[in-house]
């Protein structure tokens, strides 16, 4: 059995905006995840047929689908719930896919394919094998390209890459078409819904004991459009009319510096 399993759901490349930004941080997100210091994981990537892709290191493996395009993937629609409904099926939909390829795992997180994952995941998932799981309440938030890390607390609540979730807990069915698609939405669509669900079921998420993943932002090929450090949490207005949490979020900068890079992004920034 493996102890970790890695999910990267890929959208449609109909609803890529740049395929060739969205592969090259894909690599990178690849790279991060294959410099896990223990190697009982697998990756799965899991992208439509005909979906140009890296070149895959050992322990990874494609899923491929021929599910459509989302056809309200843009967030500027209009209806700005009945995007994020769409968006939670197509991604649940990927999601479980991989999941049903790699049943045999203890664990699984999902990772959005451009963001990256602390070095040691693995390794501690590997010494409480029995536990339910852990939210990454703690993580770091970088600018595409940048040499500053910033610490965000409740990360949890910002990004997708953040669900550590013991496998038999999420209620696998035995095929595809078995799957609701409200419990796809709801259990594999979303970070934000799943936490609360195990805990009123009595098995309740742990939390990582250590900043456990960085959430990639201000880069053209983001969906959820997120603005860069500097701008949101320094110099837009809801940050300078809160000086006291604007001088904590200088204290909770860190260079990307080499014990960085090893720790989160595989040496390839």
């Amino acid at each position: 059995m493996t102890t970790v399993t890695f999910i990267i759901p890929v959208r449609h490349q109909d609803n890529a905006r740049d395929w060739g930004l969205l592969k090259a941080n894909l690599t990178q997100t690849i790279a991060s995840i294959s410099n896990q210091t223990n190697g009982d994981w697998r990756g799965i990537v899991v992208a439509n047929e005909g979906a140009d892709l890296p070149d895959l290191p050992e322990r990874f493996e494609v899923e491929r689908v021929t599910f459509p395009p989302n056809n309200l993937h843009e967030i500027d629609k209009a209806d700005i719930e009945a995007v994020y409904d769409a968006f939670r099926a197509d991604k649940g939909r990927r999601v479980l896919m991989g999941m049903l390829r790699a049943r045999d795992s203890r664990f699984f997180m999902i990772v959005d394919d451009d963001d990256f994952v602390n070095a040691g995941i693995v390794q501690y998932a590997s010494e409480s094998p029995n536990a339910n799981g852990w939210a990454i309440d703690r993580g770091y938030i970088w600018d595409d390209g940048g040499k500053l890390l910033l610490g965000y607390d409740e990360f949890n609540h910002l990004c997708g890459t953040s669900l550590i979730v013991r496998a038999d807990l999420y209620g696998l069915p035995e095929s595809f078409e078995d799957a609701s698609l409200d419990w796809i939405k709801t259990m594999l669509g979303s970070h934000v819904r799943i936490a609360d669900i195990l805990a009123q079921r009595g098995t309740p998420l742990g939390t990582l004991p250590f900043r456990g993943a960085v959430y990639r932002v201000a880069h053209a090929g983001s969906h959820s459009k997120a603005p860069g450090i500097l701008v949101k949490y320094f110099l837009s207005w809801e940050a300078l009319k809160r000086p006291r949490r604007l001088l904590r979020n200088l204290g909770k900068l860190r260079l990307v510096n080499e014990i960085a890079k090893r720790e989160f992004f595989g040496q390839r920034i």
